[in-house]
């Protein structure tokens, strides 16, 4: 029984659906990730003085070490706050893609047409009346030649 509702709750489809956008979200982030370190970040980098941001850090150790791989190979303190600049275009890359995406499918969806009314309403007794009726049920009153207010 446990085994069959398992079954049930996997096979669903929107569970499959959310497995689905977890996994291509997974690549559309190493994308992403490789956009920015190995395309927008060197062009930024040069423009700055030649920086590479992956590798600027603060030694906390007090000792010095050429590179940011060598601090941490010795296991010392250090706020690689390149690292983090990396992260944070890395996000706002992320977050101009999906707003453009967003932007693009509501420009491509068609205005759901307006509801057109079913019923109208006659202008002696106010009851609500069928679009097609030419005389109230309620009142008897001739609607043919008079416009009636929807």
């Amino acid at each position: 029984m446990l085994w069959n509702d398992f079954k049930a709750f996997i096979a669903r489809g929107n569970v499959l659906d959310l497995a689905v956008g977890i996994i291509i979200g997974a690549a559309f982030g190493q994308v992403i990730a490789t956009f920015v370190n190995d395309v927008v970040m060197p062009p930024i980098g040069l423009l700055v003085g030649h920086v590479n941001f992956a590798g600027l850090y603060i030694n906390l150790s007090g000792r010095h070490y050429p590179s940011l791989a060598a601090a941490n190979a010795a296991g010392a303190p250090v706020i690689a706050y390149g690292l983090f600049i990396n992260a944070l275009v890395n996000f706002l890359v992320v977050a101009l893609v999906i707003f453009l995406a967003l932007r693009g499918i509501r420009h491509a969806r068609k205005p759901s047409p307006a509801p057109v009314a079913s019923v109208k309403s006659c202008p002696f007794c106010y009851t609500a009346i069928p679009n097609q009726a030419v005389r109230c049920p309620a009142c008897t009153s001739e609607l043919s030649a008079i416009s009636v207010k929807s």
